[in-house]
C-alpha cells in the first residue's frame, strides 16, 4: 500500500529531524513523529505505541517519559477507561520552546553589545559590535514572527478544541 509507505517515511523523517533538533534518542524521535502523524485524532495508547514501534515496553516507557518531561508529548484519560492516550504537544507549545531559546539568546546579545561598547579598542572589535547589533535586529524580527505564529496556532487550537 503506497499510502502506508508514505506514512512510514514521514514518521522516519520526523524521527531523524527531532533526533538532531532535540538531541534525543531515535526511538523517542520516532515516537514523537508517530504521535504527530497518528495521534492527532484520538491519541495513541501505550500498547498501540509498543505495537507500532516494535520496541520493548521498557524502551517505549523510557522514551515516552522523556518526551513528556520535555513537554513534547501530553496525555489525556477518558472517564471509565484506565488507559492513557498520548498525543504530541500542541504546536503552539512546541514553538513556545523556540521562543524561550530566542529570549535567552537575546539576553546574551544585549549583554555582548553592552560589553563590546565599553571595551571596543580596535577596528576588529568595532566591526564585531556592528555585526552583533545587526544580529540583534534579526533576532528581534524572528521573535516577532514566532510570537505572531504562536498566537495564530493558539487560536486554531482553541477553535479546534471547541468543535
Amino acid at each position: 500500500m503506497e499510502i502506508e509507505k508514505e506514512r512510514a517515511e514521514i514518521i522516519e523523517l520526523f524521527g531523524v529531524h527531532f533526533a538532531k533538533l532535540y538531541n534525543i534518542p531515535p526511538l523517542a524521535s520516532r515516537i514523537l513523529g508517530t504521535l504527530i502523524v497518528d495521534g492527532c485524532k484520538s491519541g495513541i495508547t501505550f500498547e498501540e505505541l509498543v505495537e507500532k514501534m516494535g520496541a520493548s515496553k521498557s524502551s517505549i516507557s523510557t522514551n515516552l517519559n522523556l518526551l513528556l518531561k520535555m513537554d513534547k508529548a501530553t496525555y489525556f484519560t477518558i472517564c471509565g477507561d484506565r488507559k492513557k492516550y498520548f498525543r504530541a504537544a500542541d504546536l503552539s507549545d512546541r514553538l513556545s520552546n523556540y521562543l524561550k531559546l530566542i529570549d535567552s539568546e537575546m539576553e546574551i546579545i544585549t549583554r555582548m553589545i553592552g560589553y563590546r561598547q565599553e571595551t571596543v579598542s580596535c577596528p576588529e572589535e568595532k566591526s564585531n559590535l556592528e555585526n552583533v547589533k545587526a544580529y540583534r535586529l534579526h533576532v528581534m524580527e524572528l521573535e516577532k514572527l514566532f510570537t505572531k505564529t504562536i498566537n495564530e496556532f493558539k487560536q486554531i487550537e482553541n477553535s479546534n478544541k471547541n468543535h
